[in-house]
């Protein structure tokens, strides 16, 4: 390794303390997912649909501390030709991911322990996808971290990226400080037990402590001096994003925040139907506008999670009668939903629980149907063959474009969510 590429404090850090903290005894229960790493997303988002993950497919899992992507990505690639790079700094975090790998008998993963910034010279070759999470922004140098990773990045390959959210992060970057003040002159053992007291001792009006849980990394001492002490942190807004990665990389962008989507940088579904001013200047917006905007009304992002792709069409298509829509994430009752989204006079409200959301709607005259006879294996050709021979629609008979033209508001609003994604009909 090249002792010079990185920060020998931020090594020394996971060496201490492997980061995410997990006991590998827990591989015998459960599969820890990751949000960008579910092979069906990866399709939609950045192969067209059309990947089948098989004739040598790359992965290379840039920062893979103790190992969740790597594991999840190796776990779904059984079986498979493919091969995954675990890439990390820390040996101590390498360790508990081979421990990981080895309780799944998993044998299709290659340990590099080493900087992202020597990735070019490595020999490592190139890959069809990289993850790289939770790491560029703690680089000295984020870019020069982005370009090792576009040197070793085929043309048509993609980029799952996490990088801290500003906006949302306001109250980490209050504690970061407060504790940069009241650690000067404390030993480095001392800083997570008087973290932990300033934590339990915090004023009504703190704003990290009016954030309530939207900060998740305060229960265990890894967590903690992640994201409250850490020697190198930075964080970016939407505009700081697409000014990085969009003007300065050529990249296209598909935000994905986990369990949400794309919903909380919508704000034609995050802004109350009341803010009609606002909402009529939407459609006179670009997509970074309308994302900024979103992102400073929401104010819990704090990360951005993206795919990143050289080709602006990357995502598979809405509109080709031969992609299969398939419902993804939580389970959805096909019933439910073509109830759910049955024709009406107006907009339809769509309430999600789990996402604390309410989004309305045209839900148009033939969505219900089409929902209904979703099952994953059906493509759109099939499924409006099988809505046209409906006795209720049957005298209409609409052709595929007027189909897709009626489902595309139900569509883009479950797309959005996470909860419909394409696959190509050639692919199995």
């Amino acid at each position: 390794m090249n002792n010079q590429n990185y920060l020998p404090g931020v090594k020394a850090q996971y060496e201490h303390l492997p980061y995410p903290p997990c006991d590998p005894k827990d591989e015998y229960n459960r599969l820890q997912r990751t949000w960008l790493e579910d092979l069906p997303m990866m399709n939609h988002y950045c192969f067209q649909g059309r990947e089948t993950f098989s004739n040598g497919f790359r992965v290379l899992v840039a920062g893979g501390g103790t190992g969740d992507a790597t594991i999840f990505l190796a776990e779904q690639l059984r079986g498979t030709d493919a091969q995954i790079v675990h890439l990390d700094l820390s040996s101590a975090s390498i360790a508990i991911a081979k421990e990981r790998a080895a309780i799944r008998k998993l044998a299709n993963i290659q340990w590099v322990q080493d900087s992202i910034l020597n990735l070019p010279s490595l020999g490592l070759g190139e890959f069809d996808y990289i993850n790289c999470v939770g790491v560029l922004h703690h680089l000295a140098d984020p870019n020069a971290g982005l370009c090792a990773l576009k040197r070793v990045l085929k043309e048509r390959g993609a980029i799952a990226l996490m990088v801290y959210g500003a906006i949302g992060r306001t109250g980490v970057y209050h504690m970061q400080e407060l504790l940069r003040l009241a650690n000067q002159g404390c030993a480095e053992g001392e800083k997570i037990a008087q973290a932990k007291e300033v934590l339990a001792a915090l004023p009504p009006g703190n704003w990290y402590g009016l954030a309530g849980d939207l900060y998740n990394d305060k229960d265990s001492d890894a967590g903690i001096y992640d994201s409250l002490l850490h020697s190198q942190d930075r964080a970016y807004t939407v505009p700081q994003l697409y000014e990085w990665l969009a003007d300065g990389h050529g990249f296209t962008i598909e935000l994905s925040d986990v369990g949400r989507g794309r919903f909380p940088y919508l704000p034609q579904f995050t802004l109350g139907l009341e803010a009609s001013r606002m909402r009529a200047r939407l459609a006179h917006m670009d997509e970074r506008a309308r994302y900024a905007m979103s992102e400073l009304l929401m104010g819990d992002i704090t990360r951005h999670l993206m795919y990143l792709t050289r080709e602006p069409q990357a995502k598979a298509p809405y509109g080709d009668a031969e992609y299969v829509p398939l419902y993804f994430h939580e389970p959805l009752d096909a019933r439910a939903l073509e109830t759910m989204f049955a024709p009406k006079d107006g907009l339809t409200l769509l309430r999600h629980p789990h996402l604390g959301m309410t989004a309305a709607v045209d839900a148009g005259r033939y969505s219900g149907k089409i929902l209904r006879h979703i099952d994953g294996q059906r493509s759109f050709g099939q499924i409006f063959d099988l809505v046209r021979a409906d006795p209720a629609v049957r005298t209409q008979s609409p052709d595929n474009a007027t189909l897709f033209a009626d489902f595309k508001p139900v569509y883009e609003l479950l797309n959005a969510i996470e909860r419909i994604l394409l696959r190509h009909s050639s692919v199995p």
